[in-house]
């Protein structure tokens, strides 16, 4: 009877220490690796507590120029899910995941967005001065797509499609989460789109260090005019600078702004022979850290309209 009682006693334990086991795996978070910060924040407010994000370009990082590491082949081997931009944004990732081994699933968060087309000059802009066999050069697509709300909301059910087939389990809770982050992303557009317009359109014009607010633009009824293409490898030429400075004196451009990737150095010069004011800092292709005015994705369209309408509304 005692041998039976205790067969019997270990039997449950067994089973109960198994049922855990799986409560635990079902509960762990997924793990994922995200190309850049922006993204990265993305997913983890779809994600919540169920995801693990490493993000690879991190704050202030310059996706354009990054040369990924050891550290980063070893993230990509642990994760499940990779998700990227896409549009030519992240030239040096293909190398990346051959080399770490990834054999989880690659999702592109830009599916669904209509691509912004380059000219064939703002293309040839974008690889001018690049001594990498143009690894970073974007072609003629934009690949900012992030940088217009409504491009942001398509990136948000992207992420939440993904995350849920991977993890069925709490697919509700990433559906939910979904609806409310893309609820508030609408409603700060609708709200960008009624200020912006309230500012004359003959104002409505902006110097920025490198081209990538062309959707911003495009979106919110701004003209942005960059001294360098798309890509920070992009080296401005004089005739380049000379066009730009010539145009804001003869449209009477109050402001240019240095972007938290970019070097100082060209907008600054660009300031003292027109005269405008180097407005405060905008955030492009990257997140500030941790604490800074731009540390997700919402306090960054946050932290760059509010710069933008500053200086729009005093032109």
């Amino acid at each position: 009877m005692t041998t039976r009682r205790t067969l019997l006693a270990l039997a449950l334990a067994a089973g109960v220490s198994g049922l855990a086991g799986t409560a635990r795996a079902e509960d762990r978070p997924v793990p994922v690796v995200a190309s850049f910060s922006i993204l990265g924040d993305i997913v983890k407010q779809v994600g919540g507590a169920h995801v693990a994000v490493t993000t690879l370009v991190g704050p202030d990082g310059d996706a354009h120029v990054y040369e990924p590491t050891p550290k980063d082949a070893k993230s990509l081997a642990n994760a499940r899910l990779l998700i990227v931009n896409g549009l030519n944004f992240e030239t040096w990732l293909p190398r990346l995941v051959k080399s770490s081994g990834f054999k989880g699933t690659e999702v592109v968060a830009s599916t669904g967005v209509t691509p912004r087309q380059f000219s064939e000059a703002e293309a040839e802009e974008d690889h001018e001065g690049d001594d990498h066999e143009h690894e970073h050069d974007h072609g003629t697509v934009d690949p900012h797509a992030w940088q217009d709300l409504a491009n942001g909301v398509i990136y948000v059910d992207n992420v939440a499609k993904a995350l849920s087939k991977i993890d069925p389990a709490h697919a509700e809770v990433y559906k939910e989460r979904a609806r409310a982050y893309a609820a508030e992303l609408e409603a700060m557009n609708a709200k960008l789109k009624q200020e912006f317009a309230a500012i004359p359109e003959a104002n409505r014009k902006i110097v920025t260090s490198h081209d990538a607010f062309g959707y911003f633009g495009a979106a919110y009824g701004i003209t942005f005019i960059a001294p360098s293409g798309v890509s920070t490898e992009a080296e401005a030429s004089a005739a380049d600078v000379a066009r730009i400075i010539d145009q804001i004196r003869r449209d009477k451009i109050k402001a240019v702004f240095v972007e938290n990737i970019t070097n100082p150095k060209l907008m600054d010069q660009i300031a003292r022979e027109t005269g405008a004011q180097v407005g405060g800092q905008l955030f492009s292709d990257a997140l500030s850290p941790e604490g800074g005015p731009a540390s997700s994705y919402v306090a960054m369209f946050k932290a760059n309209a509010e710069e933008l309408t500053k200086a729009l509304a005093g032109s």
